[in-house]
């Protein structure tokens, strides 16, 4: 090809490029979601069929972790994708998990042969959050640990002291010391009530480590006698199926209580000790958290999360974080604070965002967050519905999402809002 300026005699050589390079010339259209199998997602905007699998992405190098963060607003398309992705993959030998704050993945759950769990205060379910798994003992024992301090500084709302610290890795030790799989009122007893042997590892008395721990445990007892009672205050129910293929666990009864991100932490632990039961078995997972916003507002509760995040690669599981606006990542905190960094670390840990449609006043959050270009930018305020802008790592495309006939039971939302 030769271009000639019309005033100019210069003839300008012929440039030559290949399809891999030529891309640039049309943003938003690339072939990673047709060589790479995995679950058909829909079409890509050249009107090919898109598919998607984050295992065997990362299997091939093409992304450096398996997790991925979900934004949009409702009535977009959002949910759909999610539970479709989930109904697909089971097909693919996948272990599925959610956390279900607003109790909308039954139907979910049902068509796939399997029921809620439905957690309630005083309900017949009880989970162990301290049920984990791991051929490493040092490993639970960190992980058990990790998990109470991220409990008890959401519910005190600070960083525990030294000396709590301290009483509390004591009654774990205790407490695991008796039972190898200790629950929570152990925990409890063993704040308040702790051994002497237990002081003298510190070179401390009992009454004073009776008072060490005191305040941490009165806030651990909420979970035993308190208001939350019932749900994560003994042995996982014999009458569960821990092997199952698919978990769902409901925790609509407690929406919208402040208590929520205790709880979705809680649940989010159990159902990793059974990611680490699949693991063992040569399954991969998917585990979705979703509204994590309820997770990411609180500093104690997003330390743990982002941990869980890191450690997605070694547990063979692919993380699901499901929001609404991109701005709840920002809306977690402060600028500098803790919280917001924690929230943008769980981002970075996430090579897969997948973004509906926004708001004119997204857009700027999201360009800085999603280092998103300016047609990216432009194009996501525009998205119709059930189309997503697709960021995989350093490729990006627009996706229309397809709905088989059997999937439409699992994604209508709307049915409320029809004449009967």
């Amino acid at each position: 090809m030769r271009f000639r300026e019309p005033t100019s005699p210069v003839t300008v050589g012929a440039h030559e490029t290949t399809t891999r390079h030529v891309g640039a010339l049309y943003p938003c259209l690339f072939d990673l979601g047709r060589r790479s199998p995995g679950v058909a997602i829909g079409l890509d905007g050249s009107g090919g069929l898109f598919s998607f699998d984050p295992f065997s992405l990362y299997a091939t190098g093409q992304l450096s972790n398996p997790n991925m963060v979900v934004f949009g607003q409702i009535g977009r398309g959002k949910s759909a994708f999610v539970k479709t992705f989930l109904f697909r993959q089971v097909a693919f030998g996948r272990a599925i998990f959610v956390v279900d704050p607003k109790g909308e993945y039954g139907s979910l759950a049902r068509t796939l042969g399997f029921e809620p769990l439905i957690l309630k205060p005083g309900g017949s379910i009880r989970l162990n959050p301290l049920d984990l798994v791991s051929p490493d003992a040092a490993d639970v024992a960190a992980r058990r640990l990790q998990l109470l301090e991220s409990l008890l500084s959401s519910s005190t709302g600070r960083d525990l002291l030294s000396r709590e610290r301290a009483a509390l890795e004591l009654a774990l030790h205790s407490a695991c010391s008796t039972y190898p799989t200790p629950t929570l009122p152990l925990i409890v007893k063993a704040l308040l009530e702790p051994e002497g042997e237990s002081a003298a590892l510190i070179y401390s008395t009992r009454q004073q480590l009776i008072d060490d721990g005191r305040d941490i445990g009165l806030e651990l007892r909420r979970l035993i006698h308190g208001d939350l009672r019932g749900m994560f205050d003994g042995e996982t129910s014999a009458s569960l199926a821990v092997d199952g293929q698919v978990i769902v666990l409901d925790l609509s009864s407690l929406y919208g209580s402040d208590a929520l991100g205790l709880l979705m932490v809680c649940a989010s632990s159990w159902l990793q000790g059974l990611v680490e039961r699949q693991r063992l078995i040569g399954r991969q997972s998917i585990l979705v958290v979703d509204e994590a916003w309820a997770i990411l507002s609180d500093v104690g509760v997003a330390r743990w999360l982002q941990a869980s995040w890191k450690l997605a690669r070694a547990w063979g599981v692919c993380n699901v974080a499901v929001l609404h606006r991109v701005s709840d990542l920002h809306a977690v905190g402060k600028e500098g604070s803790e919280q917001r960094s924690l929230a943008q670390g769980i981002l970075l840990d996430s090579e897969t965002r997948v973004l509906y449609s926004q708001p004119s006043g997204e857009v700027h959050a999201a360009q800085q967050l999603l280092n998103l270009n300016e047609l990216e930018c432009e194009l996501l305020q525009r998205l119709a519905r059930g189309t997503a802008l697709w960021k995989i790592g350093n490729h990006a495309s627009i996706v229309h999402h397809l709905l088989g006939s059997r999937e439409w039971e699992l994604v209508d939302t709307d049915g409320a809002m029809r004449p009967q």
